[in-house]
């Protein structure tokens, strides 16, 4: 029953609209007048719910994608973490460089490069049984605040 009166109603502004639309068009044409826009009665409510929208995806984009840099960056340590684990398994000792566990992968062809592109320190212990992965962070300079640091 609801849903009847509301068709009715939603009938009835349209009916309202186009007899104003039609008047209005029939004044211009009588006074020389250029055709002015005419708007629905439910163009306002859109435009508004369209702006807000707008905002706030903006504002969703701002907080959710402030650190999507570093946290790639760590995924990738992580992976390379464990690629030289399963090396260690395989040969009781950690490569010599970190390009040593590319091979012949085409996967692992960007694997040594963090998210600003620039290449990973790896730091191997005199016995290779230790390492230490670095990534120099968004100003690509060593022993500064936004440095990550992975040992093992």
């Amino acid at each position: 029953m609801s849903d009847l009166i509301t068709l009715i109603l939603e009938l009835y502004l349209d009916i309202v609209f186009w007899m104003k639309h039609k008047k209005r068009r029939e004044y211009e044409k009588e006074n020389n007048l250029p055709k002015s826009i005419v708007w629905h009665p439910i163009t306002k409510p859109l435009f508004i719910i369209l702006i807000l929208f707008i905002i706030s995806f903006s504002i969703f984009s701002i907080f959710s994608l402030r650190n999507t840099s570093e946290e790639k960056t760590k995924e990738k340590m992580f992976e390379i973490s464990e690629i030289l684990k399963l090396e260690k398994e395989q040969l009781n000792k950690y490569p010599k460089e970190l390009n040593h566990i590319i091979r012949n992968n085409p996967l692992r062809k960007n694997i040594t490069l963090d998210y600003w592109n620039t290449e990973f320190i790896y730091i191997i212990s005199k016995d290779s049984l230790n390492y230490t992965i670095i990534s120099l962070g968004k100003d690509s300079v060593l022993n500064t605040s936004d440095d990550i640091k992975i040992t093992n």
